[in-house]
């Protein structure tokens, strides 16, 4: 296993939420301890980066100079931050948030009393104003469209999102953007198109992701939105597999191309590609989920809301801190979003895989069981 990171794999996911706050440490966190490597013979080579792939003599060639040979090369190289150029992205306490390293940084810049400013209204920026907030510090979102969490869900979650984080003591500026930040070698506030000034002890910079599939397309292998790779985990050279962020797979549920951000999506892969390294096919065909935790707020996301035209909100959404909004494309299932809704989400993704049409008033009643949906 090649990293260039310095530490042994961990979980993602947490360092916006749990290791942020304080919550768990790097143990805590590991995929799995130094002992389970050793006693499975997985050597982990730390520090460096695969700088190119050399297929016509299977080898992988390092940064240091060292060539290694391959019979089959697994490809998980993730995705990058997407970075912004604004004058002053460069002063201390500027950060983006991707591994722990960035993490460690922010940790040191937090604090009670202090100010933090988030630019970018997704899950990973809402993420960590939670976890920000927890910490005591006053948080401001600014986020560039009409409003948070537009391009992933309806207005209604947005709007509880915002309903939320209002009442945690979050400050949320959407149609705003950020075009400089101003300090002496320390950032010290933010400035907007509109004119208005936010102060800033911590800037966290959350605007996206892009897949780092260079490596992959420098050795000939297709790539369009992340590294094209078959139900089976192989890219476009058999020997050569591809898991996680940066692979587009077909999706047969959905029935198109995809490339996901997502840890479920990552291990659905990884079982699919170990299996197609010791010789047993077995394609992926997995309906995709997601989660996000804010506060006392679990949200569990199955399938993908894209292409909806009607959403049927079960619960309260805009007096409690509990609900479920199910995405509807002409009467069908496409996604649930579920918050402290843990048997909406799992009878929704059933309901999802079924495919069978839906009616609305039917998924509002809260007094009707979903199961009563389900299919004989």
């Amino acid at each position: 296993m090649i990293s260039n990171e310095y530490h042994l794999p961990y979980h993602r996911p947490p360092l916006s939420k749990d290791y942020l706050s304080g919550a768990k440490n790097l143990e805590q966190i590991l995929i799995r301890p130094a002992a389970v490597y050793q006693k499975s013979q997985v050597s982990i080579t730390m520090g460096v980066t695969a700088s190119a792939i050399d297929r016509a003599n299977k080898q992988l060639l390092l940064d240091d100079g060292t060539a290694l040979n391959y019979d089959k090369l697994v490809l998980t190289t993730g995705a990058r931050v997407r970075k912004i150029d604004i004058p002053g992205v460069d002063l201390n306490g500027v950060f983006y948030l991707r591994d722990l390293n960035d993490a460690q940084q922010i940790k040191q810049f937090a604090g009670a009393g202090k100010s933090a400013v988030i630019i970018g209204g997704g899950y990973i920026g809402l993420e960590t104003a939670a976890s920000l907030r927890k910490l005591g510090m006053q948080v401001t979102v600014l986020e560039a469209l009409p409003r948070i969490l537009q391009r992933v869900t309806a207005p209604e979650v947005a709007a509880f999102y915002a309903r939320i984080h209002a009442e945690e003591g979050v400050e949320i500026v959407t149609d705003v953007q950020a075009t400089s930040l101003s300090g002496d070698k320390k950032v010290t506030s933010v400035q907007c198109q509109n004119g208005a000034e936010y102060p800033a002890d911590l800037v966290i910079i959350g605007v996206g992701v892009i897949p780092n599939t260079e490596l992959a397309a420098q050795a000939g292998l297709e790539v369009e939105n992340g590294i094209v790779v078959d139900e089976f985990a192989r890219t476009s050279d058999e020997d050569i597999l591809a898991v996680g962020d940066c692979s587009s797979h077909y999706n047969p549920i959905y029935q198109r191309q995809l490339r996901l951000e997502s840890v479920q999506n990552a291990l659905d892969q990884a079982t699919v590609a170990a299996n197609t390294l010791c010789g047993s096919l077995k394609p992926y065909s997995a309906l995709p989920w997601f989660w996000s935790d804010q506060y006392d707020l679990k949200l569990q996301i199955a399938g993908l809301s894209q292409g909806y035209t009607d959403v049927v909100i079960r619960g309260d959404i805009e007096g409690s801190r509990s609900f479920a909004a199910f995405y509807l494309q002409d009467g069908k299932l496409l996604a649930v979003d579920a918050v402290n809704r843990p048997q909406e989400f799992m009878l929704g993704k059933r309901l999802i895989l079924e495919g069978q049409q839906l009616a609305a008033e039917q998924l509002a009643d809260e007094s009707l069981s979903l199961k009563t949906l389900l299919a004989d």
